[in-house]
């Protein structure tokens, strides 16, 4: 299998042979660097008038990119760590999310910007964080979120060529060097797709499958794990050793698509198990934990016994290794909160 990160580098390489209109534009993306994560190692060499490496300016490099998508390019951007996000924000939540909007629809905003989320690389606190919160509820903003139990490079294949409205792609860091692990390809695991339905106003709806992971062959579960990204795989492991150890048994729900948020296939297994844990690696206030809960509780004809949100603490990201690891969820504290839940009810 290959692992996310060539899945992703795969899928650039396919995206730029397939359609001349599509660029790169980032920091330091130029072979043989190829970007700080080498994620788009190999591009400069093949198509050097279309990958262009940038000054030091990220809001600068949103905003040219943004021109360029306005003129009928398909540009992608590279923010060298998530962190960064912070320095684009004017561009995308004033300019680029809105352009459509603005223009009665007569102009689209085709951009992906990339960007690597999340810690547990002793990067420090302005390195480390999970900041994709701070753009979701944005209108005319898709947020995207690959993870390796799916297909990360056809995500962003799709993202790139398939999507008119802009996206934010967020690849957590750890996720790179997982092998992809496509639909029903674990010996252990059941793993499903199934196509988000967002809603009219969004052309993200063929972009962003949902993913329902549960153990081969056992009793029906009695709790939904809904996360996403990296936090999937620590989901993944906690799940296995409640089986084991405990014999309770999960659904993991992993949607790809966070913003606008796809319900149905979550409020499907919540229908199934009656608890629910989110699970994020972003700090815990006012995050995405809380709206899902939010959303499940205001559906209809759902019943929700117990739902609780596991977060990173209320805290900067540590640089030293054990402070980072005691701050941020992990397979253990999902499987200690879903004790809790089970226990509780």
């Amino acid at each position: 299998m290959p692992s996310v990160l060539e899945s992703l580098n795969t899928s650039l390489n396919q995206a730029f042979a397939d359609s001349p209109l599509v660029y790169l534009l980032g920091e330091d993306v130029l072979d043989p660097y190829g970007g700080a994560f080498k994620v788009t190692q190999g591009l400069s060499t093949a198509y050097p008038e279309r990958v262009l490496t940038t000054p030091v300016s990220e809001a600068g490099i949103t905003g040219v990119a943004a021109g360029m998508a306005l003129r009928g390019l398909r540009p992608v951007v590279e923010i060298m760590f998530g962190d960064f996000t912070t320095l684009i924000a004017d561009q995308v939540v004033n300019h680029i999310a809105k352009f459509r909007w603005m223009y009665n629809d007569r102009v689209r905003v085709p951009l992906v910007i990339r960007t690597p989320m999340g810690g547990r690389r002793g990067y420090g606190p302005t390195h480390s964080q999970t900041l994709e919160k701070l753009f979701l509820g944005i209108p005319g903003l898709v947020v995207l979120a690959p993870t390796h139990l799916g297909d990360p490079g056809k995500l962003l294949y799709d993202a790139i060529l398939n999507c008119d409205d802009p996206v934010l792609f967020v690849e957590n860091k750890l996720l790179y060097l997982l092998p992809v692990q496509g639909a029903g390809a674990s010996d252990e695991f059941e793993i499903k797709s199934w196509a988000a339905s967002p809603g009219a106003g969004t052309d993200a709806a063929p972009l962003a499958p949902v993913y329902t992971i549960k153990l081969r062959d056992a009793p029906a579960p009695t709790l939904t794990i809904c996360t996403y990204s990296y936090m999937a795989e620590m989901a993944r492991q906690a799940v296995l050793k409640l089986a084991y150890e405990h014999e309770i048994f999960c659904e993991l729900v992993v949607p790809t698509l966070l913003a606008p948020f796809a319900p149905q296939p979550l409020v499907e297994s919540v229908r199934r198990t009656g608890n629910l844990l989110v699970v994020e690696e972003g700090t815990l206030s006012y995050g995405w934990g809380a709206e899902i809960i939010t959303v499940c509780s205001e559906t209809s004809g759902l019943r929700l016994n117990s739902a609780r949100r596991l977060a990173a603490r209320e805290t900067p990201v540590p640089a030293s290794i054990a402070l980072e690891a005691s701050t941020l969820p992990d397979p253990d504290s999902i499987l200690y909160t879903c004790l809790e839940i089970i226990h509780s009810g």
